[in-house]
């Protein structure tokens, strides 16, 4: 009996809310819009968690980094949806003979409040990666940048086999 391989990868973002309101940007996290709150700054729709995701998939896979793949200085990924990136981050993965155990992220913010979207966000996080994403919500009571309301991070690790 043969041992799988078997790789983690660790991935992180972070996006800045805006200051002045575009009128053209909405908050979207884990494919979810949340409505009436400020929007985050990116080139692509700024989603946190996909983001998060396709980077631990892209370290994990050895396969460079984000902004390797979809760099914001092409026009083609200016306010792309970001759930379309992990899946074709997620497509990359499988086509270089990998299959995709789970991926975690975890959100850093002091709004939104995560747990009423949770689920949503959670089945629209799997959908795109074609595997099991769970979320976790926390806050930085206060602290730092975070703390100040001025961003969100996230943090992401996935486990991948052949």
């Amino acid at each position: 009996m043969s041992i799988p391989d078997i790789r983690v990868g660790q991935g992180f973002d972070v996006h800045r809310f805006e200051v002045e309101p575009s009128g053209s940007r909405r908050l979207v996290l884990g494919g979810c819009v949340f409505d009436g709150e400020p929007a985050l700054i990116g080139h692509s729709d700024a989603d946190v968690p996909a983001h998060a995701i396709a980077d631990a998939l892209l370290s994990a896979g050895g396969l460079g980094d984000l902004g390797a793949h979809f760099p914001d200085s092409d026009p083609r990924w200016e306010g792309a949806d970001s759930l379309e990136i992990l899946a074709e981050v997620s497509g990359m993965v499988r086509a270089d003979g990998w299959s995709i155990g789970n991926a975690s992220v975890a959100l850093v913010c002091e709004r939104p409040r995560i747990a009423p979207r949770r689920a949503e966000m959670e089945s629209n996080l799997s959908t795109a990666v074609g595997a099991p994403v769970s979320l976790t919500g926390r806050r930085a009571e206060g602290l730092g940048a975070i703390g100040r309301v001025e961003g969100i991070a996230g943090f992401a690790s996935v486990v991948i086999l052949r």
